[in-house]
């Protein structure tokens, strides 16, 4: 009995899920090519291995004949009645053979024909096991590390790999430690082998970290209709109900805020936020930035393109690092967003102003009325000696935000619809 075979098929069944029946296959072939290249080349060989003994039998086919002038092919009469004491001239027999240094030319030449059928093996347990599982959460072990910090993932039957840019800087592993992470992907090698990838960075896997830890979503009462991400900054989903007496927001966060505290804490304290979704890109990213006030804003719908104007205190918050709060804002709404502090568009909107009052047109120095502005706040600017459109043009905010009953907030609005007057378009 072949023992060290033996145990090869068991450990490789049990702890690959390769069927014993194709290792058996892949090495007979391989021992075949062996034993072709150790005897001649015309013989007609056969190799058998018996899975359960591990025993290897080779045997050359031979035509029975009186004298045999081709040994390769024909087994004399009386030589083949040693085999069986019954052949009779002209049939054929099955001979075992040992071809000289079989064990040291076998191990040479099956090894690599060998690890060709392993890992095609490997590659259909690999697809048979893990294909369907595309979007799931696994369990696995840090086995090793793999050019650079790429981690080798033991998953019990198959090794994953789990790719440096699929984690966060901020995380550290090493050799045993348990990974949590989705199945990402499984990929053809060039080898002929698959190989399962993995994902803690994909906005897939905060996904279904909220599935497991919100019941609302499973049974479907409420949904995650979009979700994006920067792995290890921050993520961002709008949720909505399907259930008007369920408060979607609430329910992913939980009481306590327990349920996205799990979901936080297995991100490495990853910032999350929750919104509820609007088909409305406007009121989408009103919730999303609330409570932040938008303070101007204009859609560009054919460019896909929001510009907003903000407070200074809350630009840095709607920006975030390096612009990533406002890039994923931006994801989230389907739109580009554009972000304005208050002080660069009044900057922007007094240019304007000073170049329209430059102009030559006569009606510059008309009498001042502007729609939209209460008719006694006009004629406090005419008393205070803004009576023309070109006279209100070229003051300051602080000048106009004197007279009675205006603010710095009332003359910019004044200002800006000043700018916009039917005659300045012509």
């Amino acid at each position: 009995m072949n023992k060290d075979l033996v145990a090869i098929f068991d450990y490789m069944e049990r702890e690959k899920g390769i069927k014993r029946e194709i290792l058996v296959e892949g090495i007979e072939t391989a021992l075949l090519a062996a034993a072709r290249k150790s005897l001649r080349e015309e013989a007609n060989i056969t190799v058998q291995i018996h899975p359960k003994s591990g025993d290897i039998e080779v045997y050359c086919e031979k035509e029975i004949v009186e004298k045999a002038d081709q040994p390769a092919k024909e087994i004399s009469l009386i030589a083949a009645q040693e085999y069986d004491p019954d052949c009779e001239l002209g049939q054929f027999i099955d001979v075992p053979v040992t071809p000289k240094n079989f064990g040291r030319i076998a191990a040479q030449t099956a090894r690599q024909i060998i690890s060709q059928k392993i890992r095609g093996a490997e590659r259909d347990v690999i697809y048979e096991e893990y294909r369907h599982r595309v979007h799931e959460i696994v369990t696995g072990v840090v086995k090793r590390f793999a050019r650079g910090a790429n981690l080798i993932v033991d998953l019990g039957k198959v090794e994953a790999l789990l790719p440096a840019r699929h984690y966060s800087k901020m995380e550290r592993y090493k050799v045993g430690d348990k990974v949590y992470a989705l199945l990402y992907e499984v990929q053809d090698l060039e080898n002929g082998g698959a190989e399962v990838i993995l994902s803690r960075n994909a906005p897939e896997f905060a996904k279904q970290l909220f599935l497991q830890e919100v019941p609302e979503l499973k049974d479907d009462t409420i949904s995650i209709v979009k979700i994006v991400r920067e792995g290890g900054y921050r993520t961002k989903l709008a949720v909505r109900s399907n259930n008007p007496r369920v408060d979607p927001v609430g329910a992913c966060v939980g009481m306590q805020g327990n349920r996205v505290k799990n979901v936080i804490r297995e991100l490495s304290n990853e910032k999350i936020d929750i919104v509820a979704y609007s088909d409305d890109p406007v009121e989408l990213l009103q919730n999303i930035l609330s409570p932040i006030e938008i303070q101007k804003i204009s859609v560009n719908q054919e460019d896909k393109v929001i510009a907003i104007v903000i407070n200074d205190s809350d630009f840095a918050v709607v920006i975030g690092k390096r612009g990533q709060n406002a890039r994923l804002t931006g994801e989230l709404i389907g739109y580009e967003l554009e972000v304005q502090r208050m002080s660069e568009y009044n900057k922007a909107l007094e240019i304007q102003r000073l170049q329209l009052a430059e102009a030559e047109d006569p009606e510059l120095d008309g009498k001042l009325a502007v729609d939209g502005i209460n008719k006694l706040i006009i004629q406090n600017l005419i008393h205070a000696g803004f009576e023309t459109y070109r006279k209100l043009l070229l003051a300051n905010i602080d000048e106009i935000a004197q007279v009675p009953g205006i603010s710095v907030d009332m003359a910019y609005k004044i200002l800006e619809e000043v700018s916009k007057c039917p005659w300045q378009k012509k």
